[in-house]
């Protein structure tokens, strides 16, 4: 295990060094979307209409955040992350085809985000379920949102933050998948123990 610190925009090279089993914390620019910010910026892509961010060697968080508007400004009061493997069936063309190297999320993610990893260079790392407080106190700024008509869950965050962590890599540029590999050593442990028992 090698502890990183990385400032986005991130280089192909740097994450093509990270491992499963590194700790990782982000400083700088901070993106987010879930399920209908990744439709709606495939959809705008397919249709050859620019986005308002660019992802390119960018760091995306799936989350959707608590916030508070306070004037003309917002502020994170908790920003726990959301399940990643609802967003498994956009993930491999949302890395093909932004550039994004860092996709941050819990509960893992399946092979074609693993092979997309492997691909393109890009990690899928996870933050502590259940630590929003922890890392809403990372958020120096919002430093805008788009997309606010999906809703503030669904919106397009872009946050300005410091040594936003620890971000354990559980896929990487290998295509490596700590949780796949987990699954399949649970599952022979499981034939052994049933055929000890008598079951099939």
């Amino acid at each position: 295990m090698t502890e990183y610190h990385f400032k986005t925009p991130v280089s192909e090279e740097k994450t093509r060094k990270l491992r499963v089993g590194d700790v990782l914390f982000i400083s700088g620019t901070l993106l987010t979307a879930r399920d209908s910010g990744h439709e709606r910026a495939l959809k705008y892509l397919r249709e050859g209409k620019p986005l308002p961010v660019d992802f390119s060697g960018m760091a995306l968080y799936h989350v959707g955040p608590v916030v508070k508007k306070e004037g003309d400004k917002w502020r994170i009061i908790s920003a726990g992350p959301t399940t990643s493997a609802r967003l498994e069936m956009y993930e491999a063309d949302f890395i093909e085809k932004t550039g994004v190297k860092i996709i941050i999320g819990k509960g893992g993610m399946g092979s074609k985000t693993a092979e997309a990893c492997k691909r393109f260079g890009a990690v899928y790392a996870i933050f502590t379920g259940g630590a929003g407080a922890l890392a809403a106190k990372a958020v120096e700024e919002v430093i805008k949102v788009e997309w606010l008509d999906l809703g503030v869950p669904e919106a397009l965050w872009v946050m300005k933050v410091r040594e936003f962590g620890p971000l354990t890599v559980v896929i990487d540029s290998t295509g490596e998948n700590f949780y796949e590999k987990m699954r399949k050593q649970v599952e022979g442990k499981l034939k052994k123990a049933y055929s000890i028992i008598g079951l099939e």
